[in-house]
């Protein structure tokens, strides 16, 4: 009976001891979790201060990762060679002509873009710009040359013109296989910069039709009312700074931040027979120096191709301020054989780009920013079945329509809070994890302390041999993720156009 109690009595000093231990273990863990969730809340905090005042200064155009380099000639003969669905990184000085070669066939469309990039410190005027033709070996334009100015903002920023060579429909020029030349030209005038500007030069390739497509007249009657506006509570997405950086947008209330200076990319997936509608809201500052300029914030609109579409601009005094695109036509084919870039730009199914950008005279007149930016999108109509190609584009992915994408990716501020601060899952999850742990940790030394007791009662009560003990793991609590709520910026429709 002695050795029944001491053996009692030593199983439960153990217990005691391995309680003690594992106790005082798990608050070590504890402590040592709140102290690494408090060095986690500081750099969070200090990366949110870090992001903000990065914000404030604008980001250089993102050329393409895969653009080839390649040189514009003063003339045709040694003009450089462009492939379809490739993208090339190039440069243009003041009042210069560039000429680029393409060979082409006889059966599909080419498309070439001249994205023109001032660099750093460079001035523009009104009438400064880029213009793009598609010429044949007779030095004659196979379509309108495109035109693009900086217009009434006259700040510097990316600004995009395109070119065709085009075998559907009434065309008679260029219609036949051979070599054919892309000339950019550079206007300018004697109020702007003299310094190189870079270009992004993108050539897609349309195949032709394996049959007519019908009316070869662009349409002349569809629904050309404002819808009603969006409402709802906006999500974050913060914006591109090229257009293969542009981040994706579906239809809903958009909210990023833009600085002056700063031009932001988006695209929007448009499928044939349906309409894009899109504003942009500049919202208010509270720390606005009472200044105003005209043409402060402008939202143009480029096709698939990078083609321009159409723009909008609103003046800016601090108070909030709204713009938007008119009606657009629906994505249809036929509409290429209109002599507006309204409707002849709205011709394929595909990304269409909205391009936000606010001039930099805003810093001085109003303020440094950034200032909240609401983007409102609308894709209205059911998708339809397009045109039967012959072909395959070139890039393939040039008239897709991208599959739906999730709101999650977007910037990490939406469909959860993904931060480290108060209830937030990166907190909770990694001080559960060591709180299981340690429950995990306090039921094993529980459990082999309780065997040996229950043994010694088993010896005093001389029962047979026990069977093997067997106990359940503690259940681990998943932590719950939490939605984050943004309220919505405030919204005026009708301002008027600041041109």
């Amino acid at each position: 009976m002695a050795w029944h109690n001491r053996a009692f009595t030593a199983a439960a000093a153990a217990v005691a001891v391995a309680v003690c231990a594992t106790i005082g273990s798990t608050g070590q863990a504890a402590a040592a979790a709140r102290e690494r969730t408090t060095a986690a809340r500081t750099q969070t905090t200090a990366a949110a201060g870090a992001q903000t005042t990065a914000a404030a200064t604008p980001t250089p155009y993102a050329f393409a990762e895969d653009a080839t380099t390649v040189k514009g000639t003063a003339d045709t003969t040694d003009a450089e060679q462009l492939a379809p669905g490739k993208t090339y990184r190039s440069s243009i000085g003041r009042d210069a002509k560039l000429y680029y070669r393409l060979e082409l066939d006889d059966t599909s469309n080419a498309y070439v873009s001249a994205t023109a990039v001032p660099r750093p410190g460079t001035t523009v005027s009104y009438s400064d710009g880029v213009k793009v033709s598609v010429q044949d070996g007779n030095s004659r334009n196979c379509s309108f040359s495109g035109t693009t100015h900086f217009g009434a903002t006259q700040s510097p920023h990316p600004i995009a013109a395109w070119a065709s060579r085009e075998t559907s429909g009434n065309q008679y020029a260029c219609q036949t296989a051979g070599t054919y030349y892309v000339v950019v030209t550079r206007s300018g005038t004697t109020g702007s910069s003299s310094g190189d500007w870079d270009l992004e030069l993108s050539y897609v390739s349309e195949p032709s039709l394996k049959k007519a497509a019908g009316p070869t007249s662009a349409p002349e009657a569809w629904n050309s009312a404002s819808p009603h506006a969006l409402a709802g509570s906006p999500k974050r997405r913060k914006g591109g700074t090229g257009f293969t950086t542009a981040t994706s947008l579906r239809q809903g209330i958009w909210q990023d931040g833009i600085s002056p200076g700063q031009t932001l990319f988006y695209k929007v997936p448009v499928d044939w027979g349906q309409q894009l509608y899109a504003t942009a809201d500049l919202g208010s500052s509270s720390h606005s120096n009472g200044g105003n300029v005209g043409t402060a914030l402008v939202m143009s609109l480029y096709n698939p191709v990078r083609g321009f579409v159409d723009d909008i601009g609103a003046g800016y005094d601090g108070g909030q301020r709204s713009a938007a695109l008119d009606p657009l036509p629906p994505v249809a084919y036929e509409n290429r054989y209109a002599f507006n870039d309204r409707v002849s730009g709205m011709r394929f199914a595909g990304s269409y780009y909205l391009v936000v950008h606010l001039a930099a005279q805003v810093a001085d007149k109003i303020g440094d920013g950034p200032f909240g930016l609401t983007l409102r999108v609308r894709v209205d109509g059911t998708a339809q079945t397009g045109p039967a190609y012959a072909g395959q584009a070139a890039p393939r992915d040039a008239f897709d329509v991208p599959a739906e994408d999730s709101d999650d990716t977007a910037d990490g501020t939406v469909g959860g809070s993904t931060g480290t601060g108060d209830g937030g899952s990166g907190d909770s999850s990694g001080t559960m994890k060591l709180v299981a742990a340690g429950g995990i940790g306090t039921g094993s030394v529980l459990v082999l302390a309780l065997g040996v007791w229950r043994v010694v009662a088993r010896r005093r009560a001389r029962v047979a041999p026990e069977d093997a003990d067997t106990a359940s793991a503690p259940v681990q609590t998943q932590p719950q993720p939490q939605t984050q709520m943004q309220t919505p910026a405030p919204w005026e429709r009708g301002a008027p156009r600041g041109w």
